[in-house]
C-alpha cells in the first residue's frame, strides 16, 4: 500500500451519485436557479456573480509523484461535463511539492500549495497532511471514494462579483467582517503529462481544474482591482478562473464563483 494512500474513508456528507451523461434533476436545477448566479462573456471580458447562495469551492490537494492519486483526480475531471461546474461548484486541483524527492517533481507543484494544506491542518480542518486531500468549503471530505457529491451549503454569505476584462480583475463583496482577503487562480484543463519516474511511472495523467497560479490580495473594504495571475505553464486546453474570498489568516472560503477565461 503506498505510504500517500488517504485514510479508510467515512460517512460521506453527499447524497447524490454523480452520473456525467444523466440530465440534471429538478434537485440540481431549482439551486442554480435561485442562487441567481450569472456568467457573461462579451467582448473579451468575463463577467462572473456567484449569488447570495454559498458556492462550494472544491479543493483537491494531489501529486503527479503519488499512486494514490490519479483516481481522485479522475473524479475531479468528471466536473469539466458537469451542469454544476461555476454554478454551484468551483474545483480547484492544487499540486504540492512535498512528494517531489521520492522520484518525480511534479510540474505543477510549488510549496505555497502544500503550505494552504499545512494551512487548514493548523485551522483543526484535517487532522494531518496526505495525498490525495479533498476540502469541501474548507472542511475535509472523502465522499469522493463513494463516486458523491458534496451537499450544497445552506448558508448565505452574500454575492462575490468578478469582472474580467484583458489581465485586470475587478471583485466586491459584501463586507462583514474586516480585513478580507481575495483568491485568485489561474486553473489549466485539458492536460496531459508522461510521468518517467516515481509510483507512477510510464502512466499518463489526464488532468483538469490545475492551479497554474495563485494570489493572494487583502481589502478593508469588500472591493479589488487586481491583476490576473499569469503562469508559465503552457500546453492546456483552456483557461479558467476560481475566485473566492475568505476571512484574513482563516483558509476556509465565505464564497467562490470561477468560469471559463475568454479565448
Amino acid at each position: 500500500m503506498s505510504v500517500h494512500n488517504a485514510r479508510k474513508a467515512t460517512q460521506p456528507v453527499g447524497r447524490i451519485k454523480r452520473s456525467v451523461s444523466a440530465k440534471p434533476s429538478s434537485r440540481n436545477i431549482l439551486p442554480a436557479l435561485a442562487l441567481l448566479v450569472s456568467t457573461t462573456t462579451t467582448a473579451g471580458t468575463l463577467t462572473l456573480n456567484s449569488g447570495t447562495r454559498q458556492v462550494t469551492l472544491l479543493e483537491l490537494y494531489t501529486s503527479q509523484g503519488c499512486s494514490s492519486c490519479p483516481p481522485a483526480e479522475r473524479w475531479l475531471n468528471e466536473y469539466i461535463d458537469d451542469d454544476e461546474l461555476w454554478t454551484n461548484v468551483v474545483p480547484a486541483a492544487f499540486h504540492v511539492d512535498y512528494w517531489d524527492y521520492i522520484g518525480w517533481q511534479d510540474t505543477y507543484a510549488t510549496p505555497e500549495y502544500g503550505e494552504r494544506q499545512r494551512d487548514y491542518a493548523r485551522a483543526g480542518k484535517a487532522r494531518t497532511v496526505y495525498t490525495p486531500g479533498l476540502f469541501s468549503n474548507g472542511r475535509e471530505w472523502r465522499g469522493w471514494t463513494l463516486r458523491v457529491n458534496p451537499r450544497a451549503s445552506d448558508r448565505e454569505p452574500g454575492n462575490l462579483s468578478v469582472v474580467i476584462s484583458g489581465r485586470q480583475l475587478v471583485a466586491t463583496f459584501p463586507v462583514k467582517t474586516a480585513p478580507l482577503e481575495l483568491h485568485v487562480a489561474l486553473l489549466g484543463s485539458g492536460l496531459e503529462t508522461r510521468v518517467e519516474r516515481g509510483e507512477n511511472r510510464n502512466r499518463t495523467l489526464g488532468q483538469e481544474f490545475v492551479v497554474l497560479a495563485h494570489a493572494t490580495h487583502a481589502s478593508q473594504t469588500g472591493r479589488w482591482e487586481v491583476p490576473v495571475p499569469q503562469s508559465t505553464h503552457t500546453g492546456a486546453a483552456r483557461y479558467g478562473i476560481a475566485v473566492w474570498v475568505s476571512e484574513a489568516g482563516n483558509p476556509s472560503p465565505l464564497q467562490a464563483t470561477g468560469g471559463w477565461l475568454p479565448l
